[in-house]
């Protein structure tokens, strides 16, 4: 039986010098990583002591973002860790006036709905968003589309 979720796991804005811990833990996760070092700004962390346990990201473009790499380690699943990294990404998100946010799923698509994600057809995402590495390269086109608008 896993652990309750800890207090001592924080969730806090990742640093440049981290991205290569923070890529190690997305391919033991089986996430990509490729793109990422372009949005270090808009990434988050979960953090128990010195060790990263959990991160997410946002990918901005303007009203809209992309979420992406959200990934907890093995050992830290199933504790709600996975809900409080997308939930401080969507906060994250308003805090940069995004009014809606997309994500790109091959493995999670029954994880997002309970947080409000919507499957939506690949057609109906904004241009720009569909522009990004992760719909032009890294999730195929079998990927599952979810889209979210932030109030």
């Amino acid at each position: 039986m896993n652990k309750p979720y800890s207090a001592d796991v924080l969730i806090v804005n990742a640093r440049k010098e981290e991205l290569p811990e923070i890529l190690t833990l997305l391919d033991e996760c089986g996430l990509p990583g490729e793109g990422l070092a372009d949005h270090v700004a808009t990434t988050l962390i979960a953090r128990e002591g010195m060790d990263i346990v959990g991160c997410s990201a946002l990918e901005l473009y303007g009203e809209y973002a992309l979420l992406r790499s959200v990934g907890v380690k093995e050992t830290h699943r199933r504790r709600g860790l996975a809900s409080r990294l997308t939930k401080a990404a969507l906060d994250l998100a308003k805090d940069h006036q995004v009014t809606t946010v997309y994500l790109l799923t091959e493995t999670a698509s029954t994880f997002f709905p309970k947080l409000g994600f919507k499957p939506i057809p690949r057609s109906e995402v904004p241009q720009k968003v569909q522009n990004s590495i992760e719909f032009t390269k890294l999730c195929p086109q079998t990927a599952t589309v979810m889209t979210i608008t932030l109030t």
